[in-house]
């Protein structure tokens, strides 16, 4: 895990370094746009510039040391890396407030659109990728099978325009709101009216983004229930008189259902964090998402190298967890050398 941080932060770094338009050409484009020290009047025939046409060399070297450029790029590599450790991911350069508190103040959304969906996914996808196990190649089976299928065909942000233009007053019927988490007016209701409010809210970006999440899922459950119920253990407990309840659910869920589990403590961890750039702007709200794009686009460096470092972490985390569930629920795998 730590070569594998090291390694991605190390060439995210280096690639920064190499892309135009940096903080320190934007800042000057900004302060000569301006004309620091002059003024831009409109004459009959156009704008004619009067005043500054560029930056000295003292004050472009206060630029570079403001933001840190006038070190070499190893040693401001090592540097960064020095207070990422203790978690000091710096200043925003585009939103003026530290890394911290800015991710902080956009993780409701991405929480709420990713916690939702994991929960939906989980919920539905198992009990429906059994029911297709058992009914494998049942007119229920290819029906369902023909939904989800179309379902994952549909990206994420067509759904939610067609949701919009449906269901949001586009142009037919005006039942979900559209923008934000809550209503204007959410500090002023009830509990209840809050609960419901929050729900009503999340209805449709939640839709967009869960529907085409579903086919996998669905489809890994089907498959790996197929595999068990075709072994001959499970004909044997069929041979000794046992129900078909009883088969499924006493023998071949535990072992089926093993592929599934493995992945839910990564899935769980990684919801609390996804960001959906389309969604997030189709649905007008200001999360993760979004949040990555603006640093990217204004090389917002601290935001952009504090997120990829911290998410990093996070998803090096979940595969962890992800292999230690293994051995957890299957005692049949061991990462003990056999002498």
């Amino acid at each position: 895990m730590i070569p594998t941080l090291f390694g991605v932060m190390f060439i995210t770094f280096m690639i920064t370094q190499f892309v135009p338009g940096g903080p320190v050409e934007r800042m000057m484009a900004q302060i000569e746009g301006h004309g620091v020290g002059g003024e831009a009047v409109s004459g009959t025939t156009g704008a004619i510039y009067q005043g500054d046409t560029g930056l000295d060399q003292e004050r472009l070297a206060q630029l570079r040391k403001l933001y840190g450029f006038d070190q070499p790029p190893l040693k401001r590599f090592f540097s960064m890396m020095g207070k990422y450790l203790v978690f000091d991911f710096g200043e925003s350069y585009y939103h003026h407030q530290s890394v911290v508190s800015l991710v902080i103040s956009k993780l409701p959304v991405s929480m709420s659109l990713g916690l939702w969906s994991f929960f939906i996914v989980y919920l539905t996808c198992i009990p429906l990728g059994i029911a297709k196990a058992v009914r494998d190649g049942s007119r229920f089976d290819v029906v369902t099978s023909s939904i989800i299928m179309v379902g994952y065909a549909i990206p994420g942000f067509v759904l939610g325009i067609v949701l919009i233009v449906l269901f949001g007053g586009g142009s037919f019927w005006s039942i979900f709101p559209l923008r934000g988490l809550v209503s204007d007016n959410w500090h002023q209701l009830g509990l209840m009216a809050k609960i419901l409010d929050y729900l009503w809210h999340m209805v449709l970006p939640v839709t967009a983004s869960t529907v085409s999440s579903l086919a996998v899922m669905t489809l890994l459950t089907k498959n790996s229930f197929l595999e068990e119920i075709r072994k001959q253990y499970v004909i044997t407990a069929r041979a000794k008189g046992l129900s078909e309840k009883q088969v499924l659910y006493k023998h071949v869920f535990r072992n089926a259902i093993i592929p599934i589990i493995t992945g839910f403590p990564g899935s769980f961890i990684t919801a609390f964090f996804t960001g959906s750039l389309l969604i997030e702007t189709i649905f007008s709200l200001d999360g993760m998402g979004l949040l990555a794009y603006q640093s990217v686009m204004n090389r917002d460096y601290p935001v952009v190298l504090g997120t990829l470092y911290f998410f990093t972490i996070i998803g090096l985390i979940s595969r962890l967890l992800s292999d230690l569930s293994y051995v957890m629920v299957d005692p049949r795998i061991s990462f003990e050398r056999i002498q």
